[in-house]
């Protein structure tokens, strides 16, 4: 998720490290917070992968400033992992909102249609946060205010989703044809 994160805020501009943190913590930080300890390390693999460029700037006040820039091999990897991304990114909403922040850089609405289908297909599947054996339970069916709440929300939450999923395929489609 950080690595597509690296990529996708990468793809429009080149970004100082300290920008591009600030970018994804305002996408993900929320619930997962970007440590310089974990971010800067991606960035050397990527880096090191050549998919990113760094060049140094002089800075206004303080040290010399590095400008991360994707390649063009980073350009190609952003979009190999958006039309195929990992089962994860499909099924955890956090990784979900990465892939979807960046999928217009898919250029093919076919192929952005595709990963939408993904997660819609994986969105009408019966699912629950708890269970009866196999059976998944529904709000409805708790005692505990808490858990039917948590059920309530997900309910609300995934119904909005599947309206939109529905309606973006449709204009996607329509869009391709």
């Amino acid at each position: 998720m950080l690595e597509l994160a690296i990529l996708g805020f990468l793809y429009d501009t080149p970004l100082h490290g300290y920008v591009l943190r600030k970018h994804i913590a305002a996408l993900t930080g929320h619930v997962r917070p970007v440590a310089e300890s974990t971010l800067y390390p991606a960035i050397k693999r990527l880096e090191k992968a050549g998919l990113l460029a760094r060049a140094t700037e002089p800075g206004s006040v303080a040290a010399p400033r590095h400008v991360l820039t994707l390649t063009e091999e980073g350009r190609s990897a952003l979009r190999r992992r958006l039309a195929e991304p990992a089962q994860r990114d499909i099924t955890d909403e956090n990784h979900w909102f990465t892939v979807l922040a960046f999928l217009r850089h898919l250029d093919d609405p076919a192929a952005q249609a595709t990963v939408l289908r993904r997660r819609l297909a994986f969105l009408e599947e019966p699912a629950s946060f708890f269970y009866e054996g196999d059976r998944p339970l529904r709000a409805e069916e708790l005692d505990d205010p808490f858990r039917s709440g948590i059920l309530t929300i997900a309910r609300a939450t995934s119904r909005a989703e599947l309206t939109w999923l529905r309606d973006t395929i449709a204009s996607l489609d329509e869009a391709g044809r």
